[in-house]
């Protein structure tokens, strides 16, 4: 398994990249597309992994994004990697890669809200569950975490 980590650029790229988001995110609760796209989208840094073993390196696999709450707060949104694709560092390297972003922002902490199936994966990643969130869609419980990120000098 080859993957390159990198932010979405062109609209095609940005297409593939909320296809994926939608698709695990929202399509099996029946969301209607769009749904997966919010207001705060332009504000945010947006990561993607493809696929470089596929013949056209464009198949999206894993998408995330970061946006900033504060001077000193990002968080981690709309993560998803492809069924197929799981368990091979793919969410491992978007969250590296999303908390360097975030470090180099003076960011103290990074927070998500992650589903329940989600949280041995978090955890392993550094973050500790803070408090029960929300119930997205009347039966998907979220759980908001923390990690405390290094300070670069």
């Amino acid at each position: 398994m080859s993957f390159e980590i990198k932010q979405p650029k062109s609209k095609a790229e940005f297409k593939r990249y909320y296809r994926l988001r939608w698709e695990i995110l929202r399509a099996p609760w029946n969301q209607p597309e769009d749904s997966e796209v919010d207001n705060l989208e332009q504000q945010c840094v947006h990561v993607m992994a493809i696929d470089t073993a596929s013949e056209d390196k464009s198949n999206v696999i894993g998408v995330a994004r970061l946006q900033f709450n504060s001077d000193t707060e990002a968080q981690i949104r709309y993560m998803a990697v492809a069924p197929e694709h799981e368990r091979k560092g793919i969410g491992r390297t978007m969250i590296q890669a999303l908390e360097k972003v975030a470090q180099n922002a003076c960011c103290k902490t990074i927070v998500l809200d992650a589903r329940e199936p989600a949280l041995g994966f978090y955890q392993k990643q550094g973050y500790e569950v803070t408090e029960k969130s929300y119930l997205l869609f009347d039966e998907i419980q979220h759980y908001r975490m923390k990690k405390v990120l290094r300070v670069i000098r």
